[in-house]
């Protein structure tokens, strides 16, 4: 894969990635397009990272469908599909970790020990490997996106970060890899999270800006859900993910739910001034 990156670079094209862990669908292609239409020579990455698996998460049982993702992926015209082993991305003795201090341990950090650990170990293995020019990340992971954006930044890698908007079904519910876990009953239940999204959206529109009210209402939104139980629902700064107690400047609004045994996650940016209106 370098070698194959090297020579593109030599040839004076710009490589561009998009990190995934398979089980693609639309929210993926949507980041695989955005790569093509601003690099030379597009790279996925298909690898189901353990280490940002909690013991108790669902590491064994996500969804593998490689064959299907080939398929998707060579419609797309993607130039090379990096699938390594994790015999490959971690050999024998490997005992190196990446950790971003400060906002590892926020938001799905809080609730997942770790798993920002694994995440940006692994991303920065898939730099140093792929040497892309761009890499292309979505914003429903959007404290993942906070912390790799700050990671390339304090490391000096060569690569510019490119966010996503999030891709949505019809009735809102952010498009996921786990939403193939719900049942019929709980994919409608799943849709309480960009409701509650939704209502902070209107208040916010309508001049409320102060966050611990439009937190309250968010959260007594998911209430009416009683299958849902909620993880978290915080206003952030897109940066830092501080919690921010005024939206008028623009804020992350950041949900995590338990939808039965699946743990789902959502978001919306409200605009503002400065870097959240530039990221997006």
């Amino acid at each position: 894969m370098t070698a194959l990156s090297k020579e593109a670079h030599r040839s004076g094209k710009r490589v561009g990635l998009v990190p995934t862990m398979g089980a693609l669908h639309e929210g993926h292609l949507a980041l695989v397009r955005t790569a093509r239409s601003q690099s030379d020579v597009v790279v996925v990455s298909i690898f189901v990272n353990p280490t940002q698996f909690g013991p108790k998460e669902d590491f064994s049982k996500y969804p593998r469908t490689l064959e299907k993702d080939a398929e998707l992926l060579k419609a797309e015209k993607v130039d090379f599909i990096f699938n390594p082993s994790v015999e490959e991305m971690y050999p024998p003795g490997a005992s190196t970790w990446l950790t971003v201090e400060g906002l590892s341990e926020k938001l799905d950090g809080r609730s997942r020990p770790g798993h920002f650990q694994g995440v940006t170990t692994v991303v920065s293995k898939l730099f140093n490997i792929v040497q892309p020019d761009i890499a292309v990340f979505g914003q429903k992971d959007a404290a993942q996106a906070a912390i790799i954006r700050k990671m390339a930044r304090d490391l000096d890698f060569d690569v510019r970060i490119v966010i996503c908007p999030i891709v949505r079904e019809k009735d809102g519910l952010a498009l996921s890899s786990r939403n193939v876990y719900l049942n019929p009953e709980q994919r409608k239940q799943a849709t309480v999270l960009y409701r509650s999204l939704m209502r902070v959206q209107t208040l916010v529109d309508q001049g409320e800006s102060n966050a611990a009210r439009l937190i309250a209402v968010g959260r007594q939104v998911i209430a009416e859900e009683p299958q849902v139980r909620l993880d978290y629902f915080e206003i952030v700064n897109w940066e830092t993910l501080d919690p921010a107690p005024d939206v008028s400047q623009g804020a992350l609004v950041a949900v995590a739910a338990y939808v039965g045994e699946t743990r789902l996650i959502d978001n919306v940016v409200l605009q503002g001034v400065g870097e959240v209106r530039k990221i997006l």
